[in-house]
């Protein structure tokens, strides 16, 4: 068998495209006001935005624990598989990484662990590209660095209406909070080296919307590109995303894949997320 290729539930990559790669997903935990539950198998994103709303809000997310990855593995390795890379969400937004690494270090140089430095399609375009790889009868080495180069070539940035979910989960300081609060803005995020940042602020959500449409041209330059829309609860404002950068792309524009955010980005941003990913191709 080719080398396995091992992502988590914060990919949101399209079912077919799952089954199509024989990808395996290990899910990341969401607990909504006490209820918990794996993402996108028992909690999904309407779950989060209906807490969200609510006036008790308690929401909380956990890691996969190394026990489980280091069972996956097994399995496919047991199974017949060459080798594992597993590729996950940015080590500064969760433990996952580091609890596919533990895992790893038990089953020695067979799996390699990738940090995607990213989420949603921005981990995703790398998990495709090992997938590709491997199914093309690349080595374990061969299918890392694909994931890994494709990492390098993949730029994230999203819409909030709020900081608020940002500052309750920890992915941004108090300090960014309540400046955004203070100026009644919308902030625009990205992710340089795997940490959420603020990058713009705007004073309208259709505003926003028009800046990461300039800021995903500006991160394709003269390349050709795949684009990766999410949104949360917000599915106009996905669909004027991508009418948008198709105009503006044209023919540079190849693949397109177009999800709501899980449950797991919920709870951290929010709904009225809208997010833009590009993988610029080699």
């Amino acid at each position: 068998m080719p080398v396995a290729v091992v992502t988590d539930s914060t990919a949101y990559l399209p079912p077919e495209l799952v089954r199509a790669h024989r990808l395996t997903v290990v899910p990341l935990t969401v607990v909504l006001n006490g209820a918990e539950g794996l993402e996108g198998i028992e909690t999904f994103p309407a779950d989060a935005t209906r807490v969200l709303g609510g006036r008790r809000v308690s929401v909380s997310t956990s890691r996969p624990a190394p026990e489980q990855f280091a069972r996956t593995y097994r399995e496919l390795l047991d199974g017949g598989a060459d080798g594992v890379v597993s590729v996950h969400l940015s080590a500064e937004l969760s433990g996952t990484v580091e609890a596919a690494r533990l895992a790893a270090a038990e089953l020695g140089d067979r799996v390699e662990v990738v940090d995607s430095r990213s989420t949603g399609m921005g981990l995703g375009f790398p998990v495709l590209a090992a997938a590709t790889a491997a199914a093309a009868g690349a080595d374990l080495p061969e299918v890392r660095q694909a994931a890994q180069e494709t990492v390098d070539r993949t730029t994230i940035y999203f819409y909030v209406d709020t900081l608020e979910f940002l500052r309750r989960g920890g992915r941004i300081n108090a300090a960014e909070a309540l400046l955004g609060t203070a100026l009644s803005v919308k902030p625009i995020m990205h992710m340089p080296d795997g940490a959420i940042v603020v990058r713009d602020k705007v004073r309208t959500a259709s505003r926003g919307v028009a800046r990461l449409v300039d800021l995903a041209v500006e991160a394709a330059g003269d390349a050709e590109v795949d684009l990766g829309v999410h949104h949360l609860a917000a599915p106009q404002r996905a669909e004027q995303l991508l009418e948008a950068l198709t105009e503006r792309l044209g023919d540079r524009l190849h693949d397109t894949y177009v999800s709501e955010a899980g449950a797991v980005v919920a709870a951290h941003a929010g709904p009225g997320l809208a997010s833009v990913v590009v993988h610029r191709r080699p």
